[in-house]
């Protein structure tokens, strides 16, 4: 059975849908995920429980000694949290496999009880709201091991081609609590944060942010790392190798200058210095639609990775292999452009500079992203090729499930990757049922600029296109988002002597659904106005049946033709 609290968190959701012009309560959503079972655990990892919203981290400070022979970490996180509610008692977070020494706070130790993954921590005093503090959580452990990283979370434990140790975590969907204690929710980011790695003398640890200084622990080596910006728990990274290091700079159209750091296996740094040129034309692209990179004072890095890649925030893991492509796939053959480069710079946007609250919207990273790799294409080629390169990703759509998860509950069980192409596909249609590129441009830009360094909702970008457009789309993104199936564009043709009599209309799960359609000949499209189950017609003159076309390359459609027998 599905945990209740769940079924009454769907339905907070959809009453806040309510709120949003024509976007209306549907049973479709809750009906799909009543056959997902959650446990426990799911909930207290997913839900924003009172031991949660009573506080909000503003700084983490995290010390790590990591044995590489042992595969064991140790070592303790300062959290500096404001208070937002009186509270005596605050939930954290770290997988049930890692051990908890001790919790204090200045010089008291503090008394905790675990529950699964989850942790509580229970004060001698009410921490009155408006009050700031500061946790030390002391822990160790063997972490889990990530069994097929990046899809499966974990420590990768991996050898170079000369046997030095090279080591790397992922942890998306997985929660950064798998490595060390935090709140893992996506709606809380710290402000900034401190990584302090210890790791083997004669091995590099490269973290997120910048590197302050390096000095010597004992047997080992330190390193200090500062983010200066707001974080994703998961995006929080250590690698370790022994690393080269090159060094290159962007500057941006305003002639302010970045730095971007690559940190290769020796024994590939001229391969690398080769194949990370084309990190100026990403930049310049994604520059030229939404702004400049994000994480400026933090420069842009590259860390070369024993899984295939990560967007983790100014430390991006890549693991392509110096390849075209998805490892030398999944672009079309007359491309040349690195997919890892290209989707992990574009999530420094989409995903860890606009980052969604709730796993279940992970569309908001992951559908925008996508669709990146598709402006870079036609950036650096055309829009024809954008098209083109979008209608290759077609096939590995499933239409299973909704886009959006079950939210308040840890999720990440998807039965296919529809949050990645399906949502890019809907993007997609989006821009041309709006039919203005400038609009759409700046549509983007804008709500790019809006939302940057925060954490935002499916309602308020469904709220953003409503508002910027003057248009209610809210019909069209209940069916993309909450559904499984797409609108089927229903038509009956008939020859007349002055042209081809089309007769229409859009079947599909969402009552009031009238996004635009385009028909007709390709080189001159005739833009319709199809709605759910309401017949129209119109006469597209001089057209001959055999030249008639659905532009299924512009909208995430299917086509059914009708016989003039079973219109009605």
């Amino acid at each position: 059975m599905i945990h209740i609290r769940f079924r009454e968190l769907l339905r907070c959701f959809w009453l806040l849908c309510l709120l949003v012009p024509g976007f209306t309560l549907v049973q479709a959503q809750e009906d799909f995920y009543n056959t997902y079972s959650f446990s426990r655990a799911d909930t207290l990892r997913g839900m924003l429980r009172p031991e949660r919203t009573c506080y909000d981290v503003y700084y983490y400070d995290l010390f790590v000694r990591v044995q590489v022979d042992r595969q064991w970490i140790e070592g303790y996180v300062d959290i500096y949290y404001k208070a937002l509610a009186d509270f005596s008692t605050l939930q954290l977070d770290l997988y049930a496999n890692m051990a908890i020494e001790k919790v204090t706070s200045g010089e008291k130790k503090l008394n905790f009880r675990r529950q699964g993954d989850a942790f509580f921590v229970q004060f001698e005093n009410t921490q009155p709201k408006g009050s700031t503090g500061q946790l030390r959580v002391y822990y160790f452990g063997a972490p889990r091991v990530a069994k097929n990283p990046p899809w499966d979370g974990g420590f990768v434990w991996s050898t170079d081609d000369k046997g030095n140790p090279w080591v790397g975590v992922a942890c998306e969907g997985d929660g950064a609590s798998l490595w060390w204690p935090n709140k893992d929710h996506l709606s809380d980011e710290p402000d900034s944060m401190s990584i302090r790695i210890s790791v083997p003398a004669g091995l590099t640890c490269v973290a997120n942010g910048n590197l302050r200084q390096t000095a010597p622990d004992g047997d080992m080596q330190r390193f200090d790392w500062f983010v200066s910006y707001p974080i994703n728990n998961y995006n929080v990274t250590i690698n370790i190798a022994k690393y080269a290091h090159l060094e290159d700079v962007y500057q941006a159209a305003d002639g302010e200058k970045l730095a971007l750091d690559y940190y290769v296996l020796a024994y590939n740094k001229d391969k690398a210095a080769s194949h990370f040129k084309q990190v100026q034309q990403v930049l310049a692209a994604f520059e030229h639609y939404f702004g400049k990179y994000p994480f400026w004072r933090d420069g842009f890095a590259l860390v070369e990775t024993p899984y295939l890649g990560m967007e983790h925030q100014s430390a991006i893991a890549y693991g392509n292999q110096y390849m075209r492509g998805y490892l030398g796939g999944m672009i079309p053959p007359d491309m040349d452009w690195d997919y890892i480069i290209v989707h992990e710079t574009g999530h420094e946007y989409f995903g860890n500079s606009v980052s969604c609250n709730d796993i279940a919207e992970m569309w908001i990273h992951e559908s925008f992203t996508t669709y990146m790799e598709a402006l870079y294409v036609e950036y650096a080629y055309s829009y024809a090729d954008a098209v083109r390169y979008l209608n290759s990703q077609r096939p590995f759509i499933r239409n299973q499930e909704p886009i959006l998860g079950p939210m308040g509950v840890n999720f990440d069980n998807w039965q296919g990757s529809d949050h990645y192409y399906k949502g890019a596909w809907m993007l997609h249609s989006l821009r041309h049922a709006i039919g203005n590129d400038e609009q759409w441009w700046a549509l983007l830009k804008e709500f790019y600029s809006r939302s940057s360094y925060s954490n935002v909702t499916t309602i308020d970008f469904i709220t953003f296109v409503n508002k910027f457009t003057g248009t209610n789309f809210s019909p069209f993104f209940e069916q993309y988002l909450t559904y499984p199936g797409i609108p089927v564009f229903q038509y009956q043709l008939q020859q007349k002597e002055d042209g081809l009599k089309l007769r229409y209309r859009w079947k599909c799960d969402v009552p009031g659904f009238d996004m635009p359609m385009q028909v007709g000949d390709p080189a001159r499209y005739t833009q319709i106005q199809p709605i759910t189950g309401e017949w129209r017609e119109i006469v597209l003159e001089g057209m001959k049946i055999k030249d008639f076309r659905v532009a299924t390359e512009l909208f995430y459609v299917k086509k059914q033709e009708l016989k003039q027998d079973k219109g009605n």
